[in-house]
């Protein structure tokens, strides 16, 4: 039985097994990973273009607008005049496009 396994295992003509192994990388390819660099370099096109007066969401779901921005971090004031200060980083989305595309 495993002299057989072997034998087929090592025929000449048979490359379909390698043909669906690399058109199966190239699917996960295209539907996977080229997306998340999509979305990777946008969020960093984002947060090196923020500015004053732009409406911005944080990765913990604060809504707020850019107060002021510096090298590193950004303020939002979230409220009436409530201000907080946050690294770039912890920006996840601008929320003054949204609003525009509606």
């Amino acid at each position: 039985m495993l002299n057989q396994i072997l034998l087929q295992a090592s025929g000449s003509g048979n490359y379909t097994q390698f043909i669906m192994l690399g058109v199966m990388a190239v699917v996960f390819f295209i539907f996977f990973i080229r997306p998340q660099q999509k979305k990777q370099k946008d969020q960093k096109k984002f947060i090196q273009e923020i500015k004053k007066g732009d409406m911005a969401i944080t990765m913990g779901g604060i809504h707020g607008k850019v107060v002021e921005v510096t090298d590193a971090t950004v303020t939002l004031d979230i409220d009436r005049g409530t201000k907080i200060t946050l690294e770039k980083s912890s920006l996840s989305l601008d929320l003054s496009k949204k609003l525009n595309e509606k």
